[in-house]
């Protein structure tokens, strides 16, 4: 069984106010997000992790079938919000982890990374091998990101347990927004991506 968690509980200091709520092509950016992962069919269980505005935001997002859960220690750091999610997943073989501000990702590129777990070894997307979200952490490695603190991820976790790494640059854009400048670049390249529109007339 895997089990997704969407960390979106920061307060958003950098971007200047709740970043979830931020539009892009008409959709706040955690809808993108939190889209994606549901049109995964090997997503059994799927947790959303909110923290700072939660009611607010679970108020205006589409939640695609996701369980919110509130990370009352989310100001501690990332740590908090990943051990709330993880907690909520309960008895689960992998646990696939995104990053609510990534609204680029796409099924495929999900499935990509999904493809090589086989049940013992942890998987971290790249994106022209630099490293990235999702990743995905075997059942074996959960009490050890039950631990985690302050504002550590699973990074160092990631590292001491040999994760293979998987190239998706090619099946998403995997730029993540901090700053309301990150959220026009993207803008950019998303309306570029689609191409000119048609005349019509």
């Amino acid at each position: 069984m895997i089990g997704a968690v969407v960390l979106a509980a920061g307060e958003g200091s950098r971007f200047g106010g709740p970043k979830q709520l931020a539009e892009l092509d008409g959709r706040p950016l955690l809808d993108h997000v939190l889209a994606a992962v549901a049109a995964v069919p090997a997503v059994e269980r799927f947790v959303l992790v909110l923290g700072a505005r939660a009611d607010e935001i679970r108020a205006r997002v589409d939640l695609h079938g996701a369980e919110v859960v509130v990370a009352d220690e989310w100001a501690e750091g990332q740590a908090a919000s990943l051990r709330a999610g993880l907690a909520a997943l309960d008895d689960v073989d992998g646990a696939l982890i995104l990053l609510g501000d990534q609204p680029g990702i796409t099924p495929p590129a999900i499935e990509a990374v999904l493809a090589h777990f086989d049940g013992s070894r942890p998987l971290r997307a790249v994106y022209g091998g630099a490293p990235g979200h999702p990743v995905v952490l075997p059942r074996a490695l959960l009490p050890a990101a039950l631990k985690l603190r302050g504002n550590e991820g699973a990074r160092e976790l990631l590292e001491a347990s040999g994760a293979r790494r998987i190239e998706v640059g090619h099946l998403c854009e995997p730029a993540d927004v901090d700053t309301p400048a990150d959220l026009d670049s993207l803008t950019l390249r998303f309306f570029r991506a689609r191409g000119p529109k048609k005349a019509h007339g």
